[in-house]
């Protein structure tokens, strides 16, 4: 058994699942429902182990059924988790806190589910006595070093990693493979990787490798497509930071109330992000997203706070915010300083309250006006000019009067 597996614990091949794995050990794996899944599935089958497949419901597009019919030649289980408002409530909530873009440029997504989905895995691992905890992430996905991560950092004693990592095998390779070994067929047409929750859909790889030259599929995109042509007004409301209702309807479920969002905005055309994202040892890979909803309340809640908010208090929170953005990011979320940057911007964002209006139009969206519970924006600027004046006028007659006063 390698040094490295045993010093670290660590799985980087499926050769060190070989070594590690004796008849009968229960493996947990998280099963995104995609070609490395099923292709994991049927190496593991070689082993006569014990499979536990586990797929965290975050508002994904994952298909049991399809899936299921997969799984069930390897006699494998698939556990499903419904996720959807801890993910909300507290991750996507967080993230709204902080700015919630990637170096001011596109929403983060991944950065949040995979904690989430790490400690689901964790729990059940623990739960079941596994002796390993498998995911699928590979060298140039940033999911690699961001489930790692909170897997070390949420202190699982067993093993754990992705066979990937160091098993660089093709998407032909695996996909022939199940074909021809195992008759599993139907990964044919998919030539992208990409991740999906109900914040945000995220696409990778394949036509979008190289940024220099690289094609979209219009058809990849399924909530930003435009369909409608009037312009309309649409109105977010914030309490205490907290978004609480859309077009004065109050809802208590933050799910319920992006996937509306969602729906209303992306029907415009909105939401659509093309840029890079730094890899662990700093080389960048394009990615492509959809995130109406995402777009509309970041920008929300970034104009309801600086109406509310002194400029240095907003300063901090941007800085800061930027922080915990990247700690999410570098695969740090259960640690100490996200917690701390955390607790400084929902203590901040406690007077971040009010409404804000925005008009939606094919392709974006403008600001059409704002109201803070506690304003610090001016109204009228006459009327505030001529009562400042009024006001440094008295300071001045008050000061000259004492100062005749004492000279008699």
């Amino acid at each position: 058994m390698g040094s490295d597996l045993m010093n670290n614990r660590k799985i980087r091949s499926f050769r060190d699942i070989e070594d590690l794995c004796c008849p009968d050990d229960t493996i947990v794996t998280l099963c995104g429902g995609g070609l490395d899944s099923a292709y994991l599935l049927a190496q593991l089958a070689k082993l006569d182990v014990h499979v536990v497949a586990l797929s965290v419901d975050v508002g994904d597009d994952f298909d049991i059924g399809q899936f299921s019919h997969i799984a069930d030649k390897f006699d494998v289980h698939i556990t499903r988790v419904d996720c959807r408002r801890e993910f909300a409530e507290e991750f996507v909530h967080a993230s709204m806190l902080a700015g919630g873009r990637y170096l001011g440029q596109h929403p983060i997504s991944a950065s949040l589910s995979r904690p989430l989905i790490a400690r689901v895995g964790v729990e059940l691992a623990r739960s079941v006595g596994a002796k390993c905890l498998l995911h699928t992430a590979n060298q140039s996905q940033n999911s690699l070093r961001r489930l790692n991560g909170a897997i070390s950092d949420l202190g699982f004693d067993g093993y754990y990693g992705s066979p990937y990592e160091f098993d660089a095998l093709s998407r032909d390779f695996k996909r022939l493979e199940l074909q021809e070994n195992f008759g599993i067929s139907g990964f044919a047409n998919r030539y992208l990787s990409t991740d999906t929750n109900l914040w945000c859909r995220e696409f990778e790889s394949g036509t979008l490798d190289d940024p220099e030259a690289f094609q979209i599929d219009e058809n990849l995109y399924e909530w930003s497509v435009a369909s409608e042509t009037a312009s309309r007004v649409i109105e977010l409301r914030f309490d205490a930071g907290r978004l609480v209702s859309v077009d004065a309807e109050p809802v208590t479920d933050l799910v319920e109330l992006i996937s509306n969002i969602n729906a209303k905005v992306g029907r415009y055309g909105i939401g659509r992000f093309s840029s890079l994202e730094h890899l662990e040892g700093g080389e960048k890979v394009l990615e492509v997203r959809e995130a109406p909803a995402a777009a509309l309340i970041l920008e929300a809640f970034g104009q309801l706070a600086s109406a509310t908010l002194d400029v240095e208090t907003l300063r901090w929170m941007r800085t800061l915010g930027d922080a915990l953005i990247m700690e999410a990011v570098e695969g740090r979320w259960f640690r100490g300083l996200r917690t701390a940057l955390q607790s400084f911007l929902e203590v901040s964002a406690h007077r971040v309250s009010g409404t804000v209006r925005f008009t939606l139009r094919n392709g974006g969206f403008e600001l059409e006006g704002l109201k803070a519970v506690s304003p610090l924006y001016i109204r009228d600027r006459e009327q505030w000019e001529y009562h400042k004046a009024a006001a440094a006028r008295s300071v001045t007659l008050s000061r000259l009067n004492g100062s005749a006063v004492s000279t008699a």
